[in-house]
This record gives C-alpha cells, structure tokens and sequence, in this order.
C-alpha cells in the first residue's frame, strides 16, 4: 500500500525480512486508540468531514474485536490497520485517516502507550512482592541468622532484615519506573515524519485524549528519539539483578549444606535420573532470564548508538526487545511473591549457625570500646580470642581464663573485666543491644517493617491516580467516539 514511488512490490522474501507484524501484536490497540484519537481531532479541527470521521471511527471501533492475520501481506500493524480502514470505509473516507501523520510518530506512539502501561503493572507487581517481603519479615522478627560479607559470616543478624533489605532495594526500583514514566508519558503523535506538517493539527489535543501528561514538542525528537526506551529496559535492567541477588541466595540457601530455607514443591523441579532430588529450577531461570534482559538493553543501546539523527529502520528491531524485557520481569515479580509466601524457613538450622560461629566477635570488642579501650586495640584483643577460640575447636565462651590472659597480654586491658564481658555476650544479647538507625538489632525491625508498610500504602495512592487519570482519558475518548458514531 504504500509502495506507490517503487515499480514492483517485495518478494516474499524480503517481506518476511522487513516485516515486524508478529511482534506488532503487542501494539495493536494502542495504534487503533491512536488512530480514533488523531482521527477526531482531524474532524474537529475541520480536516475532514463528519461523515468520514463517522466511517473511520466506526471501523476501528470494531477492529478493537479483531484478531488480525499475520499473513496479510502488510509490512506492520499500522499498514494492516489503514488498509482495513480503507477497505471497509472506502477509499473516499478511509483514505483520510492518515492525513499529517507518518508511520514514525505512529509506531513511536504505540510504543510509548505501550510502556506507560507496562511500567504501572511493574510498579504494581513490585509493590506486591515489597508488601510479601515484608509480611514474611513481620513472622521472622526474632529468627537469628548469620549476616554475610565475601559469603563468609559476618554478624549475627535476623532474617526479617535480610528480607527488609531486598524490600528496600525493590522500593527504589518501584521509584526508579515511577520517575521513569513522566518522560515516557509524553506524545510523538503529529510530529510528523520528521518536520511536521502544514496541516492545522491540534497536537495538544490528541495527547489529552491518549492521557499523555504533555507533548515531545521538536519533531525531529519525538520521532526518532528512544532514549526513554533505553531508559526503561535499564531501570528493568537493575530491577531483575536484584531479583537475580535474592534469587541466588535462595539457591545457596536451599541446598543441604546451608538448609536455611526450603522452596514448595510447585517452585522446584526434579531431576530425570535422580529421584531424591529437588532443584531449584524456577529461580536459577530468573538468574538466566536477567542475562536476556541485560541482553536486549545492550541490543537496544547498540541500534540507537550508530544512527544518525531522524527515523531509521533499525529502530524496528528494538520492538521484540521492549516486549521481552516487560514479559519477563513481571513474571519474574510474580513468581518471587508467590515464592516468598509459601517459603518453609529453618529457624533452628539458621539459629545453630549464627551460635556456632564466633559472630560475636565485633560485640565483645565494643563493649571494650565502651570501657575507654581504642578500638584498634580491642579490634586485636578479639581477634586473638577468635584464633585461640579455632585453635581450640571450641566458641569463645567457652575459652579458659589462661586464654584470656593471652589475649589481653601487652595491654592494659583487665582480664577480669574482659571475662565479664564474654560470659554476658550473646547473639540473643547482641540483637538486643544493637542499636544504631537502620542495624539489624531488634528494636529497628518492628519500626522499620511499619515505615515501609505506610511506605507502601502512599505509593498506591500515587500509582492508583495515575492511572485514574489515564483510564479517565480513554473514557473521555470513548465517549467522543460513540456520540459521532
């Protein structure tokens, strides 16, 4: 249909080359909502006629029910569209749908509709796994754990703030998307080409029908441009390798050696040779399916990277990677929320090593600190107890007062009042005592989990209005629509 500068029409070859109507299945609604849209506008600016505008409008009403063929022999969604507009409205109306507008602000509409939508299912998808998180982290308040740095033991910690810290890390994740959606929100349609038209559009007044909050006003930007969609795949980007970091946890954790936790059987699988096994599988693909995304923002960023300024066809080849990236990380959120509430945690297990590592360490060479001892120096105390605690195979509590009288040799350190302190340091005791804004200590889970519950619940209440507003547009337009026709 619109080869008509070009002598012959493409060999079926090179159509299955160029054409993008199987991924164009994601966009189909958004290029009809953008076709009425900039079709009203056109008859209430005097563009066309009521009777026209009546026959288009009423076509892409009725396509909306459609289920189009991938075989029609289009190049794109949007050439399949118009060309159903013309052959059901005729060439004398139908014709007209197109008038000052090109494909290039046509498909970066769609595609900007298209994420706008994407990123307030993500937000909400994150919000529910956050709220998971931090449900989980309300029952396993006082569940002692050993806290990592170089997966060696570090602390003693609790698993309500391990959970806490990856509801934190997808809070800002929820914000990222959040901020990301004021520049994906803005309307390329009328841009034209490129340059624009001499056609008295009212570019302002489709955006308002579409629930854009504003206009990409240069031509040549609004058509060519896709750094919001670089943006987005890389705030999804970000958001799968914290998913992948919990997803590995739960992996290391699940296994024998560790025994922390233990994944339901709906999220595992086992093994074709041996039976007693029961593997992982369902996270270890988020690991795999963060790989993809990375992938696609690279593909992205190396299309957009090489061209120059205005529309190229390259830009097509984006599209699949837009799709998967948004395909992947919501069942990725989805997935981990449903992990999350049915998880068995071994509290004993996770109890006995915290006990059994020497993790109060930092704890008794604090409490020497508070007894006016530098810290460098109470910093080598410990260590010299926990080398005489491994050499004896044995916990610091338990060492003799001849080793404390080592480890306090060429000080002038109390034997006595360092014995003291061991014999009252705990991990119970160290989970009491910790104090700091934000530590792991028990004090700061219960104000933490109920900032981040109210957190949670504001974050609704803006992502609700948003899309309120949106929704509001669309029936605005609607109604528009069913009054002409």
């Amino acid at each position: 249909m619109y080869r008509s500068r070009l002598d012959t029409d493409l060999s079926d070859i090179t159509l299955d080359y160029v054409s993008s109507i199987n991924d164009d299945s994601e966009i189909a609604l958004y290029d009809i909502l953008g076709s009425q849209a900039h079709s009203l506008m056109l008859f209430q600016n005097n563009i066309i006629k009521k009777n026209d505008a009546k026959k288009i409008l009423t076509v892409l009403e009725n396509m909306k029910k459609e289920k189009f063929d991938s075989s029609s022999g289009a190049e794109d969604i949007h050439e399949l569209i118009e060309s159903l507009v013309i052959k059901k409205a005729g060439m004398a109306s139908g014709g007209k749908m197109h008038t000052a507008r090109s494909r290039n602000d046509q498909v970066v509409l769609d595609i900007r509709m298209k994420i706008r939508d994407d990123i307030n299912i993500l937000c909400n998808c994150i919000l529910d796994t956050v709220e998971s998180l931090v449900s989980v982290a309300k029952n396993h308040q006082k569940t002692i754990m050993p806290l990592y740095t170089h997966l060696q033991q570090a602390q003693a910690g609790l698993f309500s703030h391990y959970l806490l810290a990856h509801a934190d890390a997808l809070i800002r994740d929820f914000q990222r998307l959040f901020d990301t959606f004021q520049r994906v929100n803005q309307s390329p349609l009328g841009a034209g080409p490129v340059g624009g038209t001499s056609i008295p559009i009212d570019r302002h007044s489709t955006a308002k029908m579409l629930g854009f909050d504003d206009v990409v006003e240069n031509s040549i930007d609004a058509t060519s441009t896709r750094d919001f969609v670089a943006e987005y795949v890389s705030m999804v980007s970000i958001l799968m390798t914290n998913l992948s970091k919990i997803s590995e946890d739960f992996v290391i954790w699940s296994t024998s050696e560790f025994s922390f936790i233990e994944l339901a059987d709906e999220f595992t699988s086992p093994s074709s040779v041996m039976p007693q096994k029961k593997n992982p599988d369902i996270l270890e693909l988020t690991r795999g399916k963060t790989a993809e995304v990375i992938g696609n923002l690279t593909a992205i960023l190396s299309t957009v990277k090489g061209l120059a300024s205005g529309y190229g066809r390259d830009l097509q080849q984006i599209k699949s990677s837009i799709w998967s990236t948004s395909k992947i990380s919501i069942s990725a959120l989805l997935i981990l929320k449903s992990i999350l509430l049915t998880l068995k945690v071994n509290e004993k297990q996770m109890k006995k090593v915290t006990e059994s590592s020497n993790l109060i360490a930092l704890d008794i060479a604090e409490k020497l600190v508070q007894e006016g001892i530098p810290f460098r120096v109470t910093h080598k105390i410990s260590g010299i107890l926990v080398h005489l605690a491994h050499q004896s195979k044995k916990p610091i509590s338990k060492l003799t007062s001849l080793d404390i009288e080592k480890a306090v040799t060429d000080t002038t350190v109390d034997p006595k009042i360092l014995s003291q302190i061991i014999s009252s340091t705990t991990v119970v005791n160290s989970l009491k005592i910790r104090k700091s804004y934000g530590s792991s200590g028990y004090d700061e889970q219960k104000r933490m989990i109920s900032d981040r519950i109210q957190k949670i619940n504001d974050f609704r209440i803006l992502l609700t209005e948003r899309e309120n507003k949106i929704n509001l547009s669309l029936k605005n337009l609607q109604k528009q629509i069913d009054v002409l026709t």
